[in-house]
């Protein structure tokens, strides 16, 4: 199934996904895209359908290739401090922030957000599978984070993060009972290290 492109026929649209909800270590990163016309990249999908390989081959396409793309992300920190919704949802503004374009309106995967600077907004339940720009912006945003845990991973090799990213496997819990946690890790999540 093609996903579409346009929303709206009239507005400025700019779709946003964030990734990072669920791990127990790293940031929660947001991005925002604004669509060429001329955009056309049948492979570009929902980042979670995506191999690591081909998400990182549309990176640059995506970049490229769109009006306007920002990412942004707020640490471990943050998160404890104003939990992990509030946390991804001011990532995706600040990823607004930076747009060089302002949207007329813009495109929310999932159903939860904060009015953004009076602009019109659309949560979108699976919307980075149904729509383009958010699909787009979920690939942006996943490629950032795995490439941010990836160099993480160099300083706390333990946890496994080049291949787990931050999120709770086995191997990843038991280096937390071993070692505790990290200035990366989520305070504010169950963290089984006690």
């Amino acid at each position: 199934m093609d996903l579409l492109k346009k929303w709206t026929d009239n507005y400025i649209e700019a779709g946003c996904d964030e990734v990072g909800r669920g791990c127990l270590s790293g940031p929660v990163v947001a991005a925002a895209v604004i669509l060429g016309d001329n955009f056309k990249q049948s492979l570009v999908n929902d980042s979670k359908k995506l191999n690591f390989q081909t998400r990182m081959q549309l990176d640059d396409y995506i970049k490229d290739n769109v009006k306007s793309y920002a990412i942004a992300e707020l640490p471990a920190e943050f998160i404890d401090q104003h939990n992990i919704l509030n946390a991804s949802i001011h990532a995706m503004h600040k990823a607004l922030d930076q747009l060089t374009i302002r949207p007329e309106l813009i495109l929310v995967d999932g159903n939860r957000f904060h009015p953004y600077n009076y602009i019109p907004h659309q949560c979108i339940i699976k919307g980075d599978a149904k729509v383009l720009s958010i699909a787009a912006a979920s690939i942006l945003a996943k490629n950032y984070r795995d490439r941010l845990m990836i160099r993480l991973h160099d300083e706390f090799p333990q946890y496994g993060w080049n291949t787990n990213f931050g999120y709770a496997t086995k191997l990843h819990q038991e280096a937390l009972s071993k070692h505790g946690p990290t200035k990366y890790h989520r305070r504010s999540f169950r963290l089984e290290y006690d």
